[in-house]
């Protein structure tokens, strides 16, 4: 085997590697995290294609605690993190002044310890980004660049990607143009399934046995971003399927910018190489449901649109979701009234077709996988159910949240 031969067998077993320990990862954090399997995979799935993601959620949905843990498993890498406020000053962020050599005459900047020298960034509070930061932060974000104060040569920066979060949409033009550069958008709320939020509860008394902990290093995953992620083939008929969707959703006046749809096939191809695929699959698309809305209203029609493009099982599915939520709507007008009440509306509505949707999502379940389709969406309206027949459970019925687990 010549030398050529041999490094690129080796390239191709770091690139396996590097995707497996990914996955781990991902899945330690989901365990962790109950009710975010979606989220962390798509965080790490930005991460992968050097991309920017905004986690948009109330406070207290461990928007923080989740960025801080997953870039705490890439050995080597720079972290930083800032909350932002209407008056975060630029040199805060990129690098304060060097005092001590101001003394001395010289104008100059500290980049240790700021986005300047970070290779991942988590930044809460995005939209409330000063006025005076605005600029430096659109090139930091979009250009990898920052301009010195003194107005030396811009610095490149070695950000792979940064996280952001906030609980609020932006209110302005300047904030609307930052919310435009994070290409990955996901919404995040408080625990559903009454069973998870016990087992929140429980992980705050005694002492938990110590979490599995995979890493992966920097320079893997940096290996991965900018050569194993492009290498990731994307055949004619996910192209076929992008041009569908798009004219899809501009009948919806759903119009996302042609740089949007750009960047998403980079998501398209992270998702099939964090998956060990070498080429992009149908299954992939489903990614999209994070990229091409603007307000949280909005999402549920693309999600529809993409997932009857991925596979006629997610259609279904969302169906389903709809008589799910209703219910769920039901159970909550229904606050306040007596047990009684609220047992007949069990046992003459909600409970058989709680236990119908079950049946159904189990055997649409059965048949994607069977099929080789993703089981992503089916996965997410069989939680929603849990979750919702968890809450029957211990609002209508008076069920110990501790035992439902069991009963599901």
């Amino acid at each position: 085997m010549g030398a050529q031969d041999a490094q690129g067998t080796q390239n191709a077993y770091d690139a396996q590697d590097t995707a497996t320990r990914l996955r781990a990862i991902g899945d330690e954090l989901s365990d962790r995290f109950y009710e975010r399997a979606d989220v962390v995979r798509m965080l790490v799935v930005t991460l992968l294609a050097g991309q920017h993601s905004m986690v948009l959620g109330p406070p207290g949905t461990a928007k923080s605690e989740m960025a801080r843990e997953l870039t705490g498993r890439i050995e080597g890498a720079s972290y930083w993190e800032i909350l932002l406020s209407k008056f975060t000053a630029p040199t805060r962020m990129f690098g304060p002044i060097d005092v001590a050599a101001l003394a001395r005459g010289e104008y100059r900047q500290v980049y240790d310890g700021r986005a300047t020298t970070a290779h991942v960034a988590f930044i809460d509070e995005i939209f409330k980004c000063s006025t005076a930061a605005l600029n430096e932060t659109l090139g930091f974000l979009n250009e990898r660049i920052y301009h010195p104060e003194n107005g030396g040569e811009p610095i490149r920066c070695p950000l792979i990607g940064a996280i952001t979060a906030s609980n609020e949409l932006p209110g302005g033009e300047d904030s609307a143009a930052i919310y435009d550069r994070l290409l990955v958008r996901i919404e995040v709320g408080y625990l559903e399934d009454p069973s998870n939020f016990a087992a929140l509860v429980r992980s705050a008394v005694g002492r938990p046995a110590p979490p599995a902990r995979t890493t992966v290093g920097l320079a893997a995953l940096q290996h991965a971003v900018t050569e194993a992620v492009p290498a990731v083939d994307v055949p004619d008929t996910i192209v076929d399927a992008v041009c569908t969707l798009r004219a899809a959703l501009r009948r919806k006046e759903l119009v996302a910018s042609d740089r949007r749809w750009r960047q998403a096939v980079r998501l398209l191809q992270a998702s099939a190489y964090l998956d060990g695929r070498p080429a992009v699959a149908e299954t992939d698309l489903s990614v999209l449901t994070h990229v091409l809305w603007n307000s949280p209203a909005e999402r549920p029609t693309v999600e529809r649109e993409v997932l009857h493009l991925v596979n006629p099982d997610a259609k279904e599915a969302l169906d389903l979701a709809d008589v799910i939520g209703e219910l769920e709507a039901q159970l909550d007008a229904m606050a306040g009234q007596s047990r009684e009440a609220l047992s007949e509306w069990v046992i003459k509505k909600a409970h058989n077709k709680l236990a119908m949707a079950g049946k159904r999502l189990e055997k649409l379940r059965e048949e994607a996988a069977s099929a080789g389709r993703s089981t992503a969406a089916i996965d997410r309206v069989t939680g929603r159910q849990r979750a919702v027949r968890a809450r029957v459970l211990t609002e209508a019925l008076g069920v110990d949240a501790s035992t439902v687990q069991a009963q599901l």
